[in-house]
């Protein structure tokens, strides 16, 4: 008489030997045990798991799975018996961290977005070396680009894909935390791969991104004085962008903020470190309006990783993130200028230090920074 081809004949066939079924541990030797995850289709096939293993793990209440643990012949049974749709090896899965570099939580950019905040909607430029196009981190918010360097506005050499990241990196629970974890980046890409740009890129760059609307343009970037590059910042000004500069890093010094920060058009920006003092290389002078965090700031790279550096560059990237956030607000340049103004921190610098302080982005969109809900 023709036999039946039941599950537990399947398993029996092809490997007797290590499994004695109905309810009887497996008789393995000193064979390595498996953890894994098996779905059925059927009752049976679930009873067929269920025997063939040495150890029931765990019985899932509402989907069709259970976790065994068993020898490496039985799983190939499992894998070839009627009703069994899939065994799996038990891996494991981890919790994701992104990391919160310490001048997104001093200027209180985590509480933003606790609350809600997070410059959705806010346009910023960064005119500077271009931005890494593929780094996982800022993909998701990357728009249009402009390149005065060659065919491409991707970023080799890492500077605007720092800068771009302190502003804007998504939040995804991986890389690093930004100020605008929502606003949307544009790289204008005037500044070849040795980091250097002539007056006519810049200016063209900060003229294109004036045209496009976009809310605020970073110039982490400086030099001596140049008319060409003023009138664009006249022009992008008047057209409703707000510009934030980097005020150089020739300090200590007396009076030495760079270009194009000194124009009256743009907040010419400051950086503090750690331990809420003048960055030590921080440029001083009265153009300075707000300081940011910019010693050790760790942010997204231009081959696809993380580095941290540190200058007003950075400093500046945080106000210009902080601007983004006030934008997305509907506020104008000016009024959103006033703002950051009216809300940063003193602490207790001299005005040709700091300004008018440490920009704080919870204070700038009405909330008390210790607010953590």
């Amino acid at each position: 008489m023709k036999q039946t081809k039941t599950r537990r004949n399947v398993l029996k066939a092809a490997g007797a030997s290590v499994i004695a079924l109905g309810g009887t541990r497996v008789s393995a030797g000193h064979e390595e045990l498996r953890e894994v995850n098996v779905g059925f289709e059927t009752e049976s096939a679930r009873r067929f798991a269920l025997e063939a293993s040495n150890e029931v793990v765990r019985e899932f209440d509402s989907i069709n799975a259970v976790t065994i643990r068993v020898p490496e012949q039985a799983i190939t049974a499992l894998e070839s018996a009627p009703d069994v749709r899939y065994v799996e090896e038990n891996g494991r899965m981890h919790a994701l961290a992104e990391t919160l570099p310490w001048g997104v939580d001093r200027i209180d950019a985590d509480v933003a977005q606790t609350n809600g905040y997070t410059g959705a909607g806010a346009d910023v430029a960064v005119v500077d070396t271009g931005i890494g196009a593929d780094h996982p981190d800022l993909q998701a918010n990357l728009g249009t680009g402009k390149t005065y360097h060659g065919s491409s506005w991707s970023d080799e050499n890492g500077h605007g894909t720092h800068v771009a990241g302190t502003t804007a990196a998504v939040n995804d629970y991986s890389g690093v935390g930004s100020i605008a974890p929502g606003a949307n980046l544009h790289a204008v890409k005037a500044l070849n791969s040795s980091g250097s740009g002539s007056y006519s890129d810049i200016a063209a760059g900060i003229e294109w991104a004036a045209n496009q609307g976009h809310d605020v343009i970073n110039l982490s970037i400086g030099g001596s004085k140049s008319s060409t590059v003023e009138s664009t910042a006249e022009y992008a000004y008047g057209l409703g962008s707000l510009l934030v500069g980097a005020g150089g890093g020739s300090g200590p010094c007396g009076d030495c903020v760079g270009y194009p920060a000194a124009e009256p058009e743009v907040i010419a920006v400051g950086a503090t470190n750690e331990n809420d003092n003048r960055a030590s290389f921080s440029s001083t002078g009265p153009e300075i309006e707000l300081a940011g965090p910019g010693t050790n700031i760790y942010s997204t790279y231009y081959d696809n990783t993380y580095q941290t550096l540190s200058g007003t560059s950075m400093a500046t990237a945080h106000v210009s993130g902080a601007a983004a956030q006030v934008a997305a607000l509907g506020y104008s340049n000016t009024d959103a200028r006033q703002r950051l103004r009216n809300t940063a921190e003193d602490l207790g610098l001299s005005s040709d230090e700091q300004g008018d302080g440490l920009v704080d982005v919870a204070a700038a969109l009405g909330l008390d920074s210790s607010d953590s809900t």
